[in-house]
């Protein structure tokens, strides 16, 4: 029996040995894992304010487009507008132009036929003959400033800009 009772009291120092150096790896253990897990936190709670500047920046990114497209959107509008008012106005222009070209076209027509009725004016070397402008006086009761009305009325498109 005392070899029993040897045997378990160098059992027990030995298991007090084991013991402590099991409760001091336990601890150097414990204290690793609290480390890491402090270290855990602090790299969560950086990658929490990244993500939170990353939306932030985002954030203002978006306000900073809308801002610009709502000015471009106006810019857009404005100019449509410009050029809604430039298309009327060329309407309105090219309206006048077609009026008084066929006015023109009716003058002269009308200058043309005077001419070759009455004879005032040769057509083919625009010398004037002082008897054909007494048949045409006796012959026509229009009055006589007509006469001078004998040329062809031209005009350019510069005449439009008075208007």
């Amino acid at each position: 029996m005392a070899s029993s009772s040897g045997n378990s009291s160098g059992c027990s120092s030995r298991d007090g040995q084991n013991s402590a150096s099991e409760e001091d790896f336990q601890l150097a253990m414990d204290q690793r894992k609290r480390k890491r897990m402090q270290s855990n936190r602090e790299s969560a709670r950086r990658s929490r304010m990244r993500k939170q500047k990353h939306l932030d920046d985002l954030i203002a990114q978006v306000d900073q487009l809308r801002k610009e497209n709502n000015q471009i959107l106006t810019s857009v509008n404005i100019t449509t507008q410009h050029y809604m008012n430039i298309e009327s106005e060329n309407s309105v222009l090219r309206a006048q132009l077609l009026e008084l070209t066929q006015r023109l076209d009716s003058l002269n027509d009308i200058l043309n036929f005077i001419n070759t009725s009455s004879g005032i004016l040769d057509t083919t070397d625009h010398h004037y003959h002082p008897h054909a402008h007494d048949d045409f006086i006796n012959n026509n009761p229009m009055d006589t400033n007509t006469m001078f009305l004998n040329q062809p009325i031209m005009a350019s498109p510069d005449i439009f800009q008075y208007y």
